[in-house]
């Protein structure tokens, strides 16, 4: 601005007087001391139509204009001589019609003063358009970090209808896709709380609701008859009659996240077209955290039907024996890993029940979905649970047929319960021996051996037999109890040596005691460090001399 004045100066000094004002490219006024019209060029006078030479100032200009020629010339409430005019000369802006314009003031020798009118509304328009954006773009950047900070739908709904309460208009209701004949809403008015809650309606009633929730483009709103609209639309606390509404689909990823429908009360602005493109923009980022979180809630309830099936059963008395389980994946955020167990009871109190404890190669995800189909095989393959040599076979032949590449070891148990002893058939597939804690305090290793499964085409391995006097346990357990690392070193792996004096002190303890001590003991010496997943399987007999009458699950009397 500052080089347009030096311009004008300059344009002003160059030019005779008679040319000096015609071919300027603005309207210019020369008014003297007293605001008298002295002389204007064309551009003025097609500007100020009542202006004229020898007129005065204050009847042809708008007030703004005269003020700002007093004040140039008489700041101090008095005339300035020839060498006291204001060596700085702000502009002075106002309106003159319909439109903004800045005047300079250019100060004479002779006292006259040139008012160089500048036609400025363009600029104030693309600032005002500018600072406009600027709002813009900062609201947005607000909403996708509030939208974007919750996976919960709900949450979701409320604060999008909260902001667009706030910002957009007086009102707001989103809308989400139909749960059979109800819609899902929430609503805020004035950028208050939203309140969540469902509606039985028909959207058809609605112009462009329908279409917009199956992700069609939205109506103009000027297309909507406020007067139409059906009274379940209207959110509780909107006062007043609904004076315009707008209807916008909120896109999802692939599918339509719902609808956002702001309303403006009668007396206020109409939605205009750069307002609904706003909106638009709004609604795309709140279809986005919609979609984020409605895909999120998806896939929470996929993983949690899934993770029933995979993570470790709770384990009871079955057919008078006592089963005692305890797991602790490697990583505290996972809840499944690559070990497992399980109990499938026997058909009868005779027949014997299987506990099998296992180890897949490797932990978390994809150890636990190799763990899910081993364990399935093997609840497949209970029949002929008599033969453990048969079932493993069968057990390897699965998976070398499959698309893993990982392999496991396991244990298998035939547990059944005869008079006050339990029967015991342990087979080892390249797993860790069993242990027999006896009730004078010894501590036996079972001496079955045998092939991992999933690694070679043909496998070998060697059944055991033995007895559970009332009050013996035997222990299954992976090798993440005895290869945990830690103690006052930080390094040492636990071992089976200290496994078995543990065991040892365990004597009469029932099984649930012993795995709740053995995990005590190894959560200790790790120090809360890193460590495999570990699993153990308490099997207990009993200290009762007969079964129940009924169903095996009633304790008998107590023997020594």
């Amino acid at each position: 601005m500052a080089r347009q004045k030096e311009q004008i100066d300059s344009r002003t000094q160059q030019l005779p007087q008679s040319d000096r004002w015609g071919s300027a490219p603005y309207a210019v006024i020369v008014v003297d001391r007293t605001g008298t019209v002295v002389d204007l060029n064309p551009a003025a006078t097609a500007l100020l139509e009542d202006a004229a030479q020898g007129g005065a100032l204050s009847e042809t200009v708008p007030p703004w204009l005269a003020r700002a020629h007093q004040e140039t010339t008489h700041p101090t409430g008095r005339p300035l001589g020839d060498d006291s005019l204001p060596a700085a000369r702000p502009a002075f802006r106002g309106r003159i019609g319909a439109r903004n314009f800045e005047a300079h003031p250019v100060p004479h020798q002779d006292g006259d003063v040139a008012w160089w009118l500048v036609d400025d509304t363009g600029r104030l328009l693309v600032e005002e358009e500018l600072a406009s954006e600027r709002e813009r773009t900062a609201f947005l950047a607000e909403a996708s970090n509030v939208l974007l900070a919750s996976l919960n739908t709900d949450r979701c709904m409320q604060v999008t209808a909260q902001l667009a309460s706030q910002h957009l208009a007086e009102a707001a209701v989103v809308i989400m896709p139909a749960a059979g004949r109800q819609l899902p809403m929430a609503y805020a008015v004035g950028g208050g709380a939203a309140v969540r809650g469902t509606v039985t309606a028909d959207p058809v009633q609605v112009p462009g609701l329908s279409e917009a929730l199956q992700g069609f483009p939205p109506v103009p709103s000027r297309w909507i008859d406020p007067a139409a609209l059906p009274d379940w639309l209207i959110p509780e606390g909107f006062t007043g009659t609904v004076g315009s509404a707008a209807v916008t689909p909120l896109p999802g990823h692939g599918v339509p996240a719902g609808v956002l429908v702001l309303l403006r009360s009668t007396g206020t602005t109409e939605f205009n077209e750069s307002e609904e493109v706003f909106a638009r923009l709004f609604a795309a980022r709140a279809g986005a955290a919609l979609s984020a979180a409605r895909l999120y809630a998806e896939q929470s309830d996929i993983t949690r039907t899934l993770m029933r099936d995979l993570l470790p059963p709770r384990l009871d008395r079955v057919n008078g024996v006592e089963f005692a389980g305890g797991y602790q994946p490697a990583a505290a955020r996972d809840r499944v890993g690559g070990d497992f167990y399980d109990v499938h009871p026997g058909s009868t109190p005779d027949d014997p029940s299987l506990a099998v404890l296992g180890d897949v190669c490797g932990k978390g995800l994809d150890a636990a979905v190799l763990t899910g189909k081993i364990r399935n095989t093997l609840q497949a393959l209970t029949p002929m649970a008599g033969d453990h040599e048969r079932m493993l076979r069968l057990l390897n032949g699965a998976l070398l047929n499959s698309h893993h590449t990982r392999f496991a070891t396991l244990v298998l148990a035939s547990v059944r319960r005869k008079e006050n002893r339990v029967r015991l058939r342990l087979t080892s597939a390249g797993h860790p021996a069993p242990l027999v804690i006896r009730n004078d305090g010894r501590v036996e290793e079972i001496e079955t051996r045998g092939t991992l499964v999933g690694a070679l085409p043909h496998i070998e391995v060697r059944t055991v037999e033995t007895d559970l006097r009332p009050g013996e346990t035997c222990l299954l357990y992976t090798d993440g109890v005895t290869e945990a690392r830690g103690g006052p070193l930080g390094d040492e792996l636990y071992g089976e040596e200290r496994l078995m004096r543990a065991l040892g002190e365990c004597a009469g303890m029932p099984g649930t005691a012993v795995v709740e001590r053995v995990q005590m003991l190894a959560s200790q010496w790790l120090h809360d460090g890193r460590h495999d997943d570990m699993a153990l399987v308490a099997i207990t007999a009993p200290l009762t001399t007969h079964l129940s009458a009924v169903d095996g699950h009633t304790r008998g009397r107590y023997t020594a």
